[in-house]
């Protein structure tokens, strides 16, 4: 049987496993060398210089605009924490084994807005205001960027507009930054939105629109709104290229954090990384960051949830955004609210053919489960959302798929040097009422 006819068959089995509303692990058949995937796509590890430096010009102006970000001179950058209770914990609660060590990235834990949207929503923000006092001359590059803090830079950012649609986080991020800078803001929240991040948003100075429907009409509206305003401009989740290289600067910090624990990642200490998937571009740009700097010895995978699994049913068909997880019978409903997306971005999915390892799916109870066992464990709060993170290494050794995936690419006898990144992609704003009532949700 031919190669190609055996994918589509293993395809069109996938499919009907996600119908079902199962969890299954999907293997990318479509992965590919690093340097022959990256030699396809546009962007380079030159971006992602750029968008690092473009961070550090930022720094004074952070610092001074948010005092809590003292400790890392005005970076925006979260903690590496090895969990090995918690690594213990997962091996007992699901009979399985997770060889190696087991790591934390708690962009949970980042300053401003408490989560991964801080890295790419903060990132595109800074980009913007440094474009236009660019254009309109109130700005040279070789400035002291702290000016950004001024009176006078305030007054300029007013008179235009930033808008975005968002299921909470990545509203969050856009909202906090751009009111601080002086914008008018504006940010169109699908019905699963938490209130706590409404409420949050519009104290902090930004016009919140509410929508009885999902992430995807919040964008629609968004998008037309702002299209319509030449003073507007509009942070697109699903096609932004500088959300996504924001996002990329991360696997730049990450391998310092590496560096300072004295871990080399290499063919003998493989690299494995789980992020929670939503629409895509932050994992996306996480996932492309880490294989510009790691190459072939790092693994990504996305978790999503089995009613809204949405990059594995664009990557899986091959069909991208053309297809929602609506089509296949699904409500794309989920208590991860981050993760609630009915249509993956194209160009996330796009970029990711060759990159990514495989999605990995998982029933919404879990999240919680997985969120008791990391407080109870380490002492570390996370919301829901970003638990999903943890089912990466526990299916990882545990299902057969997977199994075989390593068994493919020869590492099955060299786990036991393996570095597992579980990452948390938000929780550290969530109010404290809301957090327990979170820990007393049961779904099973």
């Amino acid at each position: 049987m031919e190669q190609g006819l055996w994918n589509q068959m293993q395809c069109k089995e996938i499919l009907k496993e996600v119908s079902n509303g199962n969890e299954i692990v999907w293997i990318n058949e479509n992965l590919e060398d690093t340097q022959k995937a990256l030699s396809k796509i546009p962007l380079t590890l030159k971006d992602i210089h750029d968008a690092e430096a473009r961070l550090t010009r930022f720094a004074p102006f952070i610092l001074k605009a948010f005092p809590e970000t003292a400790p890392e001179n005005g970076l925006i950058e979260s903690p590496l924490a090895e969990i090995e209770k918690m690594r213990l914990q997962l091996e007992q609660e699901y009979q399985t084994t997770i060889p190696g060590r087991l790591f934390l990235k708690q962009d949970s834990h980042l300053a401003i807005s408490g989560s991964i949207k801080a890295r790419g929503g903060i990132y595109e923000v800074l980009k913007h205001a440094e474009d236009l006092a660019l254009e309109h001359g109130i700005l040279k590059e070789t400035e002291d960027y702290s000016v950004f803090a001024s009176e006078e830079f305030k007054n300029f950012f007013r008179q235009f507009k930033i808008q975005v649609g968002s299921t909470g986080n990545l509203g969050m991020s856009i909202g906090i930054m751009s009111a601080v800078l002086g914008f008018h803001v504006i940010v169109h929240m699908s019905a699963d939105a938490k209130q706590w991040k409404k409420d949050l948003l519009r104290k902090r100075g930004a016009e919140v629109v509410e929508y009885d429907n999902d992430y995807s009409k919040a964008v629609e509206v968004g998008r037309k709104n702002s299209d319509a305003d030449p003073k507007s401009y509009f942070v697109d989740d699903e096609n932004s290229v500088t959300l996504f290289l924001g996002y990329a600067v991360a696997a730049k910090r990450i391998k310092t954090q590496f560096d300072a624990q004295n871990i080399v990642i290499n063919e003998e200490t493989p690299l494995f990384v789980y992020i929670p998937c939503g629409v895509g571009g932050a994992p996306g740009g996480v996932a492309f960051g880490l294989k510009q700097i790691f190459g072939d010895n790092v693994h990504v995978f996305f978790i999503e949830p089995t009613q809204a699994p949405c990059m594995l049913v664009g990557m899986a068909s091959g069909l991208q955004n053309k297809v929602s997880v609506q089509d296949f019978g699904l409500s794309g409903q989920t208590h991860a609210d981050g993760l609630a997306v009915g249509r993956a971005s194209g160009f996330v999915g796009s970029t990711m053919k060759h990159l990514l390892s495989g999605i990995m799916t998982l029933e919404d109870y879990h999240i919680y489960d997985l969120m008791r066992d990391i407080v109870n464990t380490q002492n570390i709060f996370l919301e829901p959302s970003a638990c999903a993170s943890f089912w990466g290494p526990i299916q990882l050794m545990k299902a057969p798929a997977a199994k075989a995936y390593l068994e493919k690419i020869g590492l099955t006898n060299k786990m036991a040097n393996a570095i597992h990144v579980p990452w948390a992609t938000g929780g550290n704003l969530v109010p404290r009422e809301i957090r327990e009532e979170y820990m007393h949700t049961h779904l099973k």
